[in-house]
């Protein structure tokens, strides 16, 4: 790895169903998500659907995966999405069907964060320098 990189590259969210975890993200972040297609052996039940990309943009990018016999939440893994004031996407998390576990809070010269659950279960965090 080097050390002009930050080490995250990829994160994948893993969900039980896509459609409404794509619908929750996509309503909290203000974004629109794109399918991926993905090869599938066998009869396994693989589906991805990508966060927004921007070619060598910085910061990582990722998906949500729904993948037979792969269990959400309950993981020790936290996202962390950038944003412009992180209260502004915390405001639409309720609202899209998840929960607010920790209302914005200061991180010193960090900035800020607030700590949410989407409708999978999953823990996720919003950053925000103001």
């Amino acid at each position: 790895m080097s050390m002009q990189s930050n080490p995250v590259n990829w994160f994948e969210i893993y969900v039980q169903d896509i459609k409404r975890a794509q619908k929750f993200y996509q309503t909290v972040l203000n974004v629109e998500m794109i399918k991926l297609d993905v090869p599938t052996e066998g009869d396994e039940v693989f589906q991805m659907v990508s966060f927004p990309y921007v070619e060598n943009g910085s910061n990582a990018t990722g998906a949500l995966v729904q993948f037979a016999g792969v269990p959400s939440g309950g993981n020790s893994t936290m996202v962390y999405f950038t944003c412009e004031d992180c209260a502004t996407e915390q405001s639409r998390v309720e609202g899209a069907g998840g929960q607010i576990m920790k209302e914005k809070f200061a991180i010193g010269p960090h900035g800020f964060c607030s700590i949410c659950i989407d409708t999978e279960g999953n823990a996720f965090g919003l950053h925000s320098m103001k």
